[in-house]
């Protein structure tokens, strides 16, 4: 593939064991200067463990690692990071009561010791921002940031401390077209000084089109390698899953009269002159997927929030054709409101705790689990073994805790849990974030046997290819407002996304 001068990063029969669970089976992978090098697999295959390896934040039973040609051991990130390496995860690592600013340049803050130059930190962060396409609002709390925002600071947590081997854990994921080519240019442009993009995703378009080099893992295993000029998607599918690419079912049946969801008014206040959510009006029928499309932080996190109950809304939220605006959060979903949230880990499962508590929560307060004053554990065992069964949840029983299973389990769990209570309403955001394409064929497959049982359903989701094969219906948030309802049948990406960046207006019906 090239000669020893133009390798930056080899490694070399790299193995990694938690108990008797091997992750990481003697592993070969070369990633040569300039380049962009995908590593593709389904969750759970061992690709994370091996960039935590890379990255200092595991160390390989057994194996090398050279950087340069020169051999190398890690014994922290702060090691790797001296070797010029730098990995931006899947899931923020991010201090939320810090500043965007202060995130950014956390335990590498310019000035003399002790003193931090906070002016100039706000500057390089704020010139660094601009520089690489990625803007953020360099004073804002990040706890008051979006799920979007979040991620371009910890691209730039990454860019600040001039890494000449960034690692992406799935950073794509949460970020419109725009974005991820914005993200994609700014890594292009880092590596034609000579340096090298580990970029880790689930989406083959992009892998096939950004990267250099690909390499698959299975079951922690290297099963091929491959040029993008010379492999096609489903090439890459079988490898990874053994499974061919996603596909929705037509539905066989037209979508009912009945109107599930309602909403008349719906205004979310913001801290200025300018809401957050704008006059929403929408309606939501039995059997029916709608989607809401919009560039991240144009009023999605705020329309989700005023559905659950959970954010100081006004305006009228009708379910069933019952007024529930004043309803908290419980007695909605006990009126049959499912929710998949935004971010799995903030607010979808506590991973600490095991899968039966995970299984009810949202639902604690309700039957059968709660038992007058009393909390049944063993409902709340059997409804995570049905969750686990039902959806194919791999990695453990309702004792394991949450946090040993993969992303993947992780959401297909989450969204088990929100489908087998039955729910008339499915308030569903990015349901396929960061799953390999057997989850996401998975969770498709079971979002339209919902919607064909009846379901109405919402779908925000960052993903145009997810809201074009789902949707029934489009609708395009800008600036807190319905800009455009569209049929699904007959739009394409471009034409959503004019509507999504405002370079299209007035409203269009379906």
């Amino acid at each position: 593939m090239t000669d020893e001068q133009e390798v930056l990063v080899r490694l070399s029969g790299i193995v990694k064991r938690f108990g008797t669970f091997t992750a990481n089976d003697r592993i070969d992978l070369t990633v040569r200067a300039g380049s962009v090098h995908a590593v593709v697999g389904e969750n759970g295959a061992g690709k994370s463990t091996l960039m935590k390896i890379l990255s200092g934040e595991e160390s390989p039973d057994e194996g090398t690692i050279e950087i340069d040609g020169a051999p190398v051991t890690f014994r922290s990130p702060r090691d790797a990071q001296a070797a010029g390496i730098g990995i931006v995860h899947q899931h923020f690592l991010l201090a939320p009561a810090l500043r965007v600013w202060e995130n950014v340049v956390l335990a590498d803050e310019p000035g003399p010791p002790v003193l931090i130059d906070a002016a100039r930190a706000r500057r390089e962060v704020g010139e660094l921002a601009e520089r690489t396409g990625f803007p953020v609002p360099v004073d804002a709390e990040t706890e008051d940031l979006g799920v979007g925002t979040r991620q371009r600071v910890e691209i730039l947590k990454v860019l600040y401390r001039d890494a000449r081997i960034i690692i992406l854990d799935e950073p794509t994921a949460v970020l419109v077209p725009a974005e991820a080519e914005a993200l994609f240019a700014a890594m292009r442009d880092f590596t034609r000084a000579g340096a090298a993009v580990i970029f880790i995703s689930h989406k083959l378009d992009e892998v096939l089109s950004f990267a250099d080099d690909i390499t698959v893992i299975r079951a922690g295993r290297v099963v091929g390698t491959a040029v993008p000029a010379e492999t096609t998607a489903p090439q890459l599918a079988r490898l990874m899953v053994a499974s061919e690419m996603p596909v929705v079912t037509p539905r066989e049946s037209p979508v009912s009269d009945r109107v599930v969801l309602e909403t008349r008014g719906l205004t979310v206040a913001g801290t200025e002159a300018v809401p957050l959510l704008s006059d929403v009006a929408f309606r939501v029928h039995a059997g029916e997927i709608v989607g809401v499309a919009g560039v991240e932080g144009n009023g999605q996190s705020e329309l989700l929030a005023a559905l659950i109950g959970r954010a100081d809304a006004t305006g009228t939220v009708l379910l069933d054709g019952d007024d529930v605006s004043a309803a908290t959060t419980v007695q909605r979903r006990a009126r049959g409101m499912g929710y998949i949230s935004e971010d799995r880990h903030r607010d979808g499962i506590v991973l600490p705790l095991p899968l039966r508590d995970n299984a009810v929560l949202g639902y604690q307060q309700l039957a059968p689990v709660r038992r007058g004053p009393w909390f049944s554990r063993a409902a709340a065992a059997k409804a995570a073994a049905e969750i686990i069964a039902a959806f194919d949840v791999r990695g453990g029983g309702p004792a394991t805790r949450a946090a040993t299973l993969s992303g993947g389990n992780q959401q297909k769990f989450i969204v088990g849990r929100e489908l087998l209570r039955s729910p008339r309403l499915l308030l569903a955001a990015h349901p396929t974030r960061g799953v390999d394409i057997g989850a996401q064929a998975a969770i498709w497959s079971e979002l339209t046997a919902a919607r064909d049982r009846g379901l109405a359903t919402l779908l925000v989701s960052a993903d145009l290819d997810e809201i074009l094969a789902l949707s029934d219906r489009i609708l395009v948030l800008h600036r807190g407002r319905i800009v455009a309802e569209l049929d699904a049948r007959g739009v394409d990406a471009g034409t959503v996304g004019e509507y999504m960046t405002g370079a299209r207006g007035g409203e269009e019906a379906a």
